[in-house]
């Protein structure tokens, strides 16, 4: 079962969504030549010890590791981006396989032990023989730190302040990369994504103040998305601002349930709506939500495609710049 970002932080004790792996030597892509002249590996070697700030305090990662297990929501997903294999990794938004996105495709050359997500298998992670734990987007629940610390290698935790699956796209990316040795290569990703996002607003004047409600029909009714959620923020930095009306209920969550006398809420000179557990005919047989105005107009865009619903979810910096590509022109056009 696949709960959405949000979902996931309101029902943390609900679950979301054989043989160990062995490998040899670094955990990185590719082999190593023991003859080749040093390169990216012994330059991001240098760059430890590295001591990170977590909401556990500060981690030390004295050299360079080799076996990283990533646990945490979308950290096998950056390790990738940034060249690094986890020997472990949690898959939470059930892609099956490696566990990996299309916007990772073919990154593995071995693939991992797939591992918990809510639930630790704490034998499966101690076989694999860590030497680095990535655990920075999750609950941030200090008994699951105390799991993970008992193995007695470094364990990147959420940041403070990052807890119940708060953690930023750039907070996860740039623990990530210092834990890795792969600071300017993190750097380099997320100047590329926000680059991407101001090409792609600039092309489209047009989402400038255009006010967008963000919905989502769920196997529990609808909802809507405030700031502080990755959907609403990649929104904003695509230009639009997020539907006031909406906005003036956010609380201490960043999904906000909606009765169905609320659905006039969702019309915005744009709604966007994301499908969890429904599918794209019951939101369409819902004659409640298509009376919504802006939905009524055809100013409505429908994220049913699983690839570009997986994008946001992961709110990675792969993903979203895989959702910047995909979902640009689906806005533009339901805009109108």
């Amino acid at each position: 079962m696949r709960l959405p970002f949000s979902r996931a932080r309101r029902l943390f004790p609900v679950a979301v969504l054989g043989a160990v792996v062995a490998l040899s030597g670094c955990s990185t892509s590719g082999t190593e030549d023991d003859n080749a002249a040093p390169g990216p590996a012994s330059s991001a070697a240098s760059q430890f010890p590295v001591t990170i700030t977590t909401a556990f305090g500060d981690v030390t990662v004295g050299k360079q590791p080799e076996r990283v297990v990533a646990l945490g929501w979308s950290d096998a997903d950056v390790a990738l981006s940034l060249g690094v294999q986890p020997v472990g990794a949690a898959d939470w938004l059930a892609f099956g396989g490696d566990g990996q996105g299309p916007w990772n495709a073919g990154k593995y050359t071995t693939a991992p032990e797939i591992l918990g997500t809510l639930e630790l298998d704490m034998e499966k992670v101690a076989a694999l023989k860590p030497d680095l734990i990535l655990d920075t987007r999750s609950s941030g629940d200090k008994a699951r730190h105390d799991q993970l610390a008992k193995l007695g290698v470094p364990v990147v935790d959420v940041p403070k302040g990052g807890e119940m699956y708060l953690t930023t796209w750039e907070q996860q990316l740039d623990m990530i990369g210092a834990a890795l040795g792969k600071k300017t290569e993190a750097a380099e990703l997320k100047s590329g994504l926000d680059a991407k996002f101001t090409t792609a607003a600039a092309a489209n004047p047009k989402f400038k103040d255009a006010t967008v409600a963000a919905v989502a029909r769920t196997g529990d009714g609808w909802g809507a998305y405030v700031t502080g959620d990755g959907r609403v923020d990649f929104l904003t930095k695509l230009g639009f601002k997020n539907a006031p009306a909406i906005e003036a209920l956010k609380k201490d969550s960043f999904y906000i349930p909606l009765s169905n006398e609320q659905l006039d809420l969702a019309d915005a000179d744009l709604t966007v709506v994301f499908l969890i557990q429904s599918t794209l005919a019951q939101v369409k047989g819902d004659k409640l939500f298509q009376a919504v105005p802006s939905v009524k107009a055809g100013h409505v865009a429908y994220m049913d495609n699983k690839d570009i619903s997986n994008a946001f979810s992961s709110a990675s910096v792969g993903g979203l710049s895989y959702a910047v590509d995909q979902v640009t022109p689906l806005l533009a056009s339901s805009l109108g």
